[in-house]
This record gives C-alpha cells, structure tokens and sequence, in this order.
C-alpha cells in the first residue's frame, strides 16, 4: 500500500478513539474528549521539545535553543486559546455528562504531571495518584532523575562562562530549587552584558508566564464550569488548582526585576 495522508498520520485510528461515555449520548461530551486528547498531544510534543532544548542548553547551542523555547511558547499559547473552546460548553451542559466520568480527572493526566516535574516542581501527591499504576508510576519517578530545565540552563550559562553555581534540589514539596542570590547577581551581569544569554534569560521568563497564565485560565474555565464543588476523581477542584496559581518555576530571575 502506497503512503497517503490518511495511513500516514492513522486517521482511521484516530477518529475512533473518542468514546463518549453518557447514555444516552450527551451532545457535549464529544468536545470535551476531543478538547482534552488535543491537550495530551501537545503535552506529548512539549516533552518532545523538552528533550532537545535540554540537549541544546547542555551542548552551549543558543539559537537552537531559543527556536525551541519559541515553539514551546507557541504551542503553549494554542493550548490557552483552547480553553476559549471549551468555554463555550456551559455548566448545565457539562453537568448532563459529568456523571459518566467516575473517577476520570485531568488530575491524572500523567504527561502533564512529567511536565511538572521537569520544570523543576515535586510533590509526593502526583506519584502517589498513580500507586495503581506501577508503569505510571515509574514513569514519573524516572523523570525526577533527569536535568530540570533550570539546571540545563545553568549549566548553559557555565559554558557561556558565567559562575552560574549549580542548583541544588532541596526541596520535595514544592519548587525543587531555591533562588540564589549569588545567581541572582550572575543574572543581573548577564542581562546588562550578553544579549544572547539575556534573550533565552526572557525566553525562560516568557515560558515561567505563559505556564501561569495557562493554570490562570485553567482555573478559571474549572470555576465557571463546576463552582468549588469537588472535582471528578475526588480532588479538591478549584481549591487545589488555586494554589498552583502564582508559583514561578524561574525564581531567581523574576526576583532580579526589581535590581535593575
């Protein structure tokens, strides 16, 4: 057989994925599977480009790296613009189907949660959610091992000959990496003497915002959507994802703001 468009990206398969769960069927919930499948595919190329920028920071390619950081930036604006999709389902309409869902929440959604993690965040929640699930599970442990986006980048920024010190994880509950002021001062030199640094300096600050803006609008969607009732699979709904709000990942160089 000859390669089409439709063997080569599986259409077939594709479009057969969506299950909708409520009897008799709910006109909505076709939307809310395609919506949340659609978010799973770009979670799955951001951990793509997640491997190749660290690769790059750790191999001094700036310019490779800042195409990568733009990409990201690009794709995490679509997945915001997303929830403007999802917002056109009002809450009756989402309470006809929530019931089917059991104990399905996107507080489970394993990609996001390695995103997490290689941003630098840890809580022993997010492992524990998968105890179940053993290959889950490990999936996420094996990601803690591997380099943070904050320690590719210093690592980036000691072959650019900066005296970057090496983050240190001490903390498992939270934002692995304190802020540094002795970086922070690295930091402050930098923006004031190598464009080329400083531009993926903002490029990681563009990243930190965009990911605070995405949990923002997520919260909100979550608020309109189900008010502060419990969220389905039993988590606390709106009042955990409240406190992820406001949580930068790149401390040191929000802090750095106000020395210039």
């Amino acid at each position: 057989m000859s390669l089409t468009y439709t063997n080569y990206l599986n259409i077939d398969k594709l479009l057969e994925l969506q299950e909708p769960q409520s009897d008799p069927a709910e006109h909505d919930e076709m939307l809310f599977i395609i919506i949340h499948q659609s978010y799973e595919l770009w979670f799955k190329q951001i951990l793509h480009e997640f491997d190749k920028l660290r690769d790059d920071l750790e191999a001094g390619q700036t310019w490779a790296s800042a195409k990568t950081m733009r990409r990201i930036l690009t794709i995490l604006k679509t997945m915001v613009s997303q929830i403007d999709i999802l917002e056109t389902m009002t809450p009756l309409e989402f309470n006809s189907f929530r019931g089917f869902l059991q104990q399905a929440s996107g507080f489970q959604s394993v990609q996001f949660r390695e995103m997490e993690i290689i941003c630098g965040i840890r809580s022993s929640h997010i492992i524990e959610v998968h105890n179940d699930q053993p290959d889950l599970r490990q999936k996420l442990l094996d990601r803690q091992d591997e380099s943070t986006l904050w320690e590719s980048f210093c690592r980036y920024l000691q072959l650019m000959g900066h005296p970057m010190t090496n983050p240190e994880r001490s903390n498992e509950e939270g934002l692995i990496h304190h802020p540094s002021e002795q970086n922070q001062s690295v930091l402050i030199d930098i923006m004031n003497n190598d464009p080329e640094a400083a531009l993926l300096c903002e490029l990681f600050v563009d990243y930190d915002e965009g990911l605070q803006e995405w949990r923002y609008r997520h919260v909100k969607m979550v608020e309109r959507t189900i008010g502060t009732k419990k969220g389905t699979g039993g988590s606390d709904g709106v009042h955990y994802l409240y406190k992820t709000l406001n949580n930068p990942i790149f401390p040191d160089l929000w802090k750095i703001r106000t020395k210039f």
